[in-house]
C-alpha cells in the first residue's frame, strides 16, 4: 500500500510528542543512572534543536555487519531522542541533512568522496560536505569500529550543545590498547568492588547473554575503550577461567562485545599448568609447561579468534611465579608470550612486586627487579606498571620504571575503582590524578620525555602500547555505586584515547551528557569535580604522606597502625615515620636513595628539600615540624593543618553547591548524591581530626581550628587576559561558588579583587578560568 506523506508527517509529530513526554516524565520522576552518559535526553534549546534537525534528516549506513548495524542503531537512537524526531534509515541520499557513515568498503558514497583516511582502523573523519547535490555529514574510517567511534563523537557534540555545522574533525587514538581490568571473581564477587556484584553472569553463560553487556559495550565504545580483562588478576582461585567450559562462556561474552570493538582478555594464573593441567610444576622452562600454554592458547583462539591475551600477576602478594623456580620475570612472561605469539596475542605482565628481600624501602623494589631485565622480554610482552611505585594512593610520585625501561614495552595501570580514595562514598574526580602522572617528565631523553610519550610509544617509536584501568563497574543500577563516579570511567576512556585532553573539559562534557545542559548545572557540577581530588589528598594525606589507611578495608584513617609483624610495610608507621623531630621517609641520597631511580634532573629536584614540591615532601624527606616551606611561607606543621582544613572545607562546599541544584536535577539521583556527600563530609572530618590529633603527640604544636587557618601567604598571580575565552568562576576555598564572570565581560580586571564584585570578607578565595586557578587572600584592612 502506498504511504501517505501527510500520515508520515503526523506519525513523526506524534512520535516526537511521545519522546518529549517520555523525557519530561524521566526528569520529573527520577533516574537510576543506568543509562550512564548515553541518556540522549531531548535538547531543551529549541533553536539548537531545530538547527540540528535541519542538519540530520536521515541516516545512511549501508551494510549488515554487527558493527554497522550497531552504528546505524546508535545514530537513530541518539538522533531520535535528542532531536525529538523519527530519523529514517535510508540506502541513498534523498534530502539535505543526510548522515552518512561507514568505510570505503561498506559505502560506495564514502568511496566516491576520495577522502584521505588514516590507515588506523580506529581513526575517523567527521566532515560536512555535499553528496549527490545534498548537504551531508560524513563519518568515515578505514575500519567499521572507527566509524562507530565517529558516530559516538557526533552524538556527543549534540549532547553537549556543540555546533554541528561546518564539521571537519579528524581523530585517532594515541594508545593502541585501552583496557578495563575487572577484578571480578567467578563466584560473582568483586575485589575492591563497591557497586554490587560482577556484571558477568557466568552461571547463565553461554546460553543466556544479559542485555546489560550491550550497554556496557556501548558505554566503553563511546569513550574509545577497546578491551576488557574479565577476571580478577589477584585471585588464583579463579584458575577455572582457562578451562574448556569457561572458554565457551568467554566466547559468548566476546561475541556480545565484539560489535563495539572490545576484545576480551583474561587474567592467567602462573600455576595453571598444575591446577588445570595436572602437571607437577609450572616452571616456565619446563617442556611440558611450555606445551600446556601452547595448547591452551590454541584452544582459546579456536573459539575466540580476536582474543586479546593474558594479564599476569606473579611472585606478588603470595602468588606463585617464575622466581618460585629460580627463573626471572622475563623468563616467566616469555613462556606465555611465545604461546600467544602465533595468534597475535600479548602478555601484560604486572610490575606490582615488592619482595621485602630486595630492599628495605618498598618503593624501590619493583625497579630493582625489572630494570636489570630491560631488553629481555619478548616482543609481545608489555610490562604493566602502576602510575606510582606504591599502590594507587591519592598522590604518590610517578613510577620510576616509566623512565627506567627503554628496551621494553611499558604500559600504565590506573585504578578507577577508588580503593584508597573513599571507595563509592567520596566524590573524587580522578582525571587530574591520571593527567598529573601522564604529564610527568621523566627526562629520560631530556626535557619532554613525559610518561604519556612513554606509554603512547612516541618516545621510542613503539607500536605495542597499552593503558589499563581497574574498573569500578558492578551490577548496581547506577553501575558505579555513586552517580558521580561514572565520570571516572568516562574520563579514563577519554584520556586513554587522547592524553592531551583537559580534565576540566572532559568533566564538562560528562556533566552535560549525564545531568543536562542547563547553565547552573554546567557551572556547578564541573566546579565541584575540579578540586575534589586535591581535596581528597588534603583531608587524607597531604604533603607527601601515604599509607595511613585502616588495614584491610583501606577506607578510614589509622595513622598509628603498627600491628603487622610479618610485613612491616603494611603498617602506617613504616610510611610516615613521625617522631619528635619531624615526619616522612628519607629517600634522598643520604637515605634510601630511592631518588636515584630517577634521571638526574628529577633526582636532584627530589633530593633537595628546598626544591621538592610541597606535595611530595614527606615521601622523600624526613621533614622537621618547624621547617618553613619556601613556596608557602608556612611551617610544615602549619601547612599540614591548613591542608587538612582546606580538604574538609572543600567537601562542605560541595554539599552547598549540590544543594543549589535541588529541583534542577531529577529527584532520585539528587537524593542519592546528597546522602553520599553527607557521609563523605563525615569521613573527611574523621580523617582530619584523627590524623592531626595523632601527629600532635609528636609535633607538640597546637592544632588550629579550621576557622583560624586563613593566612596563606600571597602568591604572585599572572594577569588574566582582557578577552576571556572561558567564564571565570570566583569561589571560596570551601568550594562555594560566589559569582560567575561570563565571557561577555571583557573589562574584567584583577587587582586583588575582581572589578565590580562585592566586597569580600576575610578569607581565602580562588579564581578559576578553564584549567587555571589563582588564589586570592583577603586579610584585614
Amino acid at each position: 500500500m502506498k504511504s501517505n506523506p501527510r500520515d508520515a508527517r503526523f506519525a513523526s509529530v506524534l512520535f516526537g510528542t511521545f519522546l518529549a513526554a517520555a523525557a519530561a516524565a524521566l526528569s520529573a520522576f527520577g533516574e537510576t543512572g543506568n543509562s550512564l552518559w548515553l541518556r540522549y535526553v531531548s535538547l531543551s534549546d529549541t533553536v539548537q534543536r531545530n538547527q540540528a534537525r535541519a542538519s540530520i534528516t536521515q541516516i545512511v549506513v549501508p551494510g549488515t555487519s554487527a558493527t554497522l548495524t550497531a552504528l546505524r542503531g546508535e545514530l537513530q537512537r541518539g538522533c531520535d531522542s535528542l532531536l525529538v524526531q523519527s530519523t529514517p534509515a535510508s540506502t541513498s541520499v534523498t534530502a539535505d541533512g543526510a548522515v552518512i557513515a561507514g568505510t570505503p568498503a561498506s559505502s560506495s558514497l564514502i568511496a566516491g568522496l576520495g577522502l584521505s583516511l588514516d590507515a588506523n582502523p580506529e581513526a575517523y573523519l567527521i566532515k560536512s560536505t555535499t553528496v549527490s547535490g545534498k548537504s551531508a555529514i560524513v563519518i568515515a574510517s578505514q575500519g567499521e569500529i572507527g566509524a562507530l567511534y565517529g558516530a559516538f563523537h557526533l552524538l556527543r557534540l549534540l549532547q553537549t550543545n556543540k555546533p554541528i555545522a561546518n564539521l571537519d574533525i579528524a581523530e585517532k587514538p594515541k594508545i593502541r590498547r585501552r583496557l578495563l581490568n575487572h577484578w571480578d571473581n567467578l563466584d560473582g564477587t568483586i575485589e575492591r568492588g563497591y557497586a554490587g556484584n560482577s556484571l558477568w553472569k557466568w552461571a547463565e553463560l553461554p546460553g543466556t547473554v544479559d542485555p546489560r553487556y550491550t550497554l556496557y559495550a556501548r558505554a566503553c565504545a563511546s569513550v574509545g575503550i577497546n578491551g576488557a580483562v574479565l577476571n580478577n588478576v589477584n585471585n588464583s582461585g579463579n584458575a577455572q577461567i582457562l578451562s574448556t567450559a569457561y572458554i565457551g562462556k568467554i566466547a559468548a561474552l566476546a561475541k556480545a562485545l565484539r560489535p563495539y570493538g572490545i576484545r576480551v582478555y583474561v587474567s592467567a594464573y602462573f600455576n595453571a599448568p598444575q591446577q588445570l593441567g595436572g602437571l607437577s610444576t609450572s616452571d616456565p622452562l619446563n617442556v611440558s609447561v611450555i606445551s600446556f600454554w601452547a595448547a591452551k592458547a590454541d584452544e582459546i583462539y579456536a573459539a575466540i579468534p580476536d582474543f586479546g591475551g593474558f594479564l599476569v600477576k606473579a611472585n606478588s602478594e603470595g602468588q606463585p611465579g617464575p622466581k618460585t623456580y629460580g627463573r626471572t620475570h622475563a623468563q616467566g612472561a616469555n613462556c606465555l608470550a611465545d604461546a600467544l605469539a602465533p595468534h597475535g596475542g600479548v602478555v601484560l605482565w604486572r610490575a606490582f612486586v615488592y619482595d621485602d628481600g630486595i630492599d628495605v624501602d618498598r618503593l624501590k623494589r619493583a625497579y630493582l627487579e625489572f630494570k636489570p631485565l630491560d631488553g629481555q622480554f619478548h616482543a609481545n610482552v608489555i610490562v604493566q606498571a602502576k602510575n606510582g611505585p606504591y599502590d594507587f594512593q591519592p598522590r604518590e610520585p610517578v613510577h620510576p620504571l616509566f623512565g627506567g625501561l627503554s628496551k621494553t614495552h611499558v604500559g600504565m595501570e590506573c585504578q578507577i575503582t577508588m580503593e584508597y580514595l573513599g571507595q563509592s562514598t567520596h566524590l573524587v574526580y580522578l582525571a587530574p590524578l591520571w593527567k598529573e602522572a601522564l604529564d610527568f617528565d621523566t627526562y629520560q631523553n631530556g626535557a619532554g620525555s613525559t610518561v604519556a610519550k612513554v606509554i603512547d610509544g612516541t618516545r621510542d617509536a613503539d607500536t605495542l602500547t597499552s593503558i589499563s584501568g581497574v574498573a569500578n563497574t558492578g551490577n548496581a543500577a547506577n553501575w558505579c555505586g555513586h552517580d558521580f563516579l561514572q565520570a571516572n570511567w568516562f574520563a579514563f576512556g577519554r584520556l586513554a584515547w587522547s592524553h592531551d585532553q583537559s580534565p576540566g573539559l572532559i568533566a564538562e562534557d560528562w556533566a552535560r551528557m549525564t545531568w543536562g545542559n542547563a547553565p547552573e548545572i554546567v557551572a556547578t557540577i564541573p566546579a565541584m569535580m575540579a578540586g575534589s581530588r586535591e581535596a581528597c589528598v588534603n583531608y587524607m594525606m597531604p604533603l607527601g604522606l601515604v599509607g595511613m589507611f585502616h588495614a584491610g578495608d583501606h577506607y578510614g584513617p589509622d595513622p598509628g597502625y603498627n600491628g603487622d609483624t610479618s610485613h612491616i610495610d603494611y603498617n602506617s608507621v613504616y610510611w610516615h615515620k613521625a617522631d619528635a623531630a619531624g615526619i616522612g621517609y628519607d629517600r634522598t641520597s643520604s637515605g634510601s636513595n630511592m631518588v636515584g631511580q630517577y634521571f638526574p634532573t628529577v633526582r636532584d629536584r627530589f633530593n633537595d628539600i628546598a626544591t621538592t614540591p610541597p606535595e611530595y615532601l614527606a615521601i622523600f624527606h624526613h621533614v622537621s615540624w618547624s621547617y618553613v616551606i619556601p613556596t608557602t611561607g608556612n611551617t610544615f606543621w602549619k601547612e599540614l593543618c591548613l591542608r587538612y582544613c582546606s580538604g574538609t572545607q572543600y567537601v562542605t562546599g560541595m554539599r552547598s553547591q549540590w544543594a543549589s541544584l535541588n529541583g534542577r536535577v531529577d529527584a532520585e539521583r539528587y537524593a542519592a548524591v546528597s546522602a553520599k556527600l553527607a557521609a563523605h563530609e563525615t569521613n573527611a572530618n574523621l580523617w582530619r581530626t584523627t590524623c592531626l590529633n595523632y601527629f600532635h603527640a609528636f609535633s607538640n604544636m597546637a592544632i588550629p581550628g579550621c576557622s583560624q587557618v586563613v593566612t596563606l601567604r600571597d602568591q604572585p598571580m599572572a594577569p588574566i587576559p582582557a578577552r576571556l575565552l572561558q567564564p571565570i568562576f570566583l569561589y571560596q576555598a570551601s568550594g562555594h561558588l560566589l559569582r560567575i564572570f561570563p565571557t561577555s565581560e571583557p573589562d574584567f580586571v584583577l587587582k586583588g579583587l575582581p572589578a565590580g564584585s562585592p566586597d569580600l570578607a576575610e578569607g581565602i578565595y580562588f579564581l578559576r578560568q578553564g584549567e587555571t586557578k589563582l588564589r586570592i587572600v583577603v586579610k584585614p584592612r
